[in-house]
């Protein structure tokens, strides 16, 4: 592969008419230009440049050399004036990738009104459940909904927000079978059960308050699923209570569909995080959606 330097080199020997005056205009020794211009001829196998102490000027070779060298130079010009241009304002393509029901219930508005105030980004969005190789696959970004802290790994972690779980019901099976008062009026109701690896079909209910035990609630679940909006179908339905991110029902509790079951005690803790390749070297653009992730988050979760 020719250095890139070395056209440059010629060319500004060949536009400024010699050697003298190309190392006057660049600040480098005639003999460097020189130099570096019969290894470049050496490289081709080829003479550019007639040189004598009387004149100077291209061979046929040089001078069709001369003409490539000038539209690459252009090229690479244009090339660094958008990478540059992408530092300064975003723009470009970010790849992000999160859960089904994270991408589905949290993150719609907050994607429509990124593009909106940013009309030089494009997004892929890529919504699965299935373990994703962020490096491998060529992702910016990726947003992680967790119950236990991450693995340990390269990768740079940024908390977005705590994203806690609630208990719902449907507004028609509440008003039929009447509220519920303390957590064990829940063994009187059947319940619904979002299935994970590891995870025994078990109510942990946590106080509001600080200083109240946890209650511990084994269930057999009427519907045990790993599906959420299923879950929250059959909840609505009158099927039993669930418990679910508080993101997930938002919409329904706002439409009087669902309606919280036992406000005052929280169902499980979990937490939205951003993780991205590397710290340095961000583009902007895949940092004003990470910026912009962790200013929208934040309100989803909130009921």
């Amino acid at each position: 592969m020719l250095d890139l330097n070395d056209f440059y080199y010629f060319v500004q020997v060949v536009d400024r008419g010699g050697f003298t005056a190309a190392g006057r205009t660049l600040r480098v020794p005639k003999s460097t230009l020189s130099h570096r211009i019969r290894q470049l001829e050496a490289q081709l196998g080829v003479r550019l440049l007639n040189r004598t102490s009387r004149r100077f000027g291209m061979t046929d070779a040089g001078d069709e050399f001369y003409l490539h060298a000038v539209a690459m130079l252009q090229q690479a010009e244009q090339a660094e004036t958008v990478i540059r241009h992408r530092l300064i304002e975003p723009a470009g393509t970010v790849r992000m990738t999160a859960g089904v029901a994270t991408a589905q219930f949290a993150m719609c508005d907050m994607i429509a009104d990124f593009l909106v105030r940013f009309p030089k980004v494009n997004l892929v969005c890529h919504a699965t459940d299935l373990a994703v190789d962020i490096v491998g696959e060529n992702f910016d970004v990726a947003i992680r909904a967790h119950s236990a802290p991450l693995p340990d790994s390269t990768l740079v972690q940024r908390t977005l927000t705590p994203a806690p779980w609630f208990l719902f019901a449907g507004a028609a099976y509440l008003d039929a079978n009447g509220g519920l008062a303390t957590p064990q009026d829940l063994a009187k109701h059947p319940s619904l059960f979002m299935m994970r690896t590891g995870i025994a079909p078990t109510w942990r209910l946590r106080h509001s308050s600080e200083g109240k035990d946890e209650v511990v609630m084994p269930l057999t679940p009427r519907l045990l699923s790993d599906n959420m909006a299923g879950l929250k179908q059959a909840a609505i339905a009158g099927l039993g209570i669930v418990a679910l991110p508080g993101y997930v029902c938002r919409d329904e509790v706002r439409s009087g569909r669902l309606r919280r079951v036992l406000p005052d005690w929280l169902a499980g803790d979990s937490t939205l995080t951003a993780l991205i390749p590397y710290r340095q070297g961000l583009l902007p653009s895949v940092r004003a959606f990470i910026d912009h992730l962790a200013v929208e988050f934040p309100k989803v979760v909130l009921l």
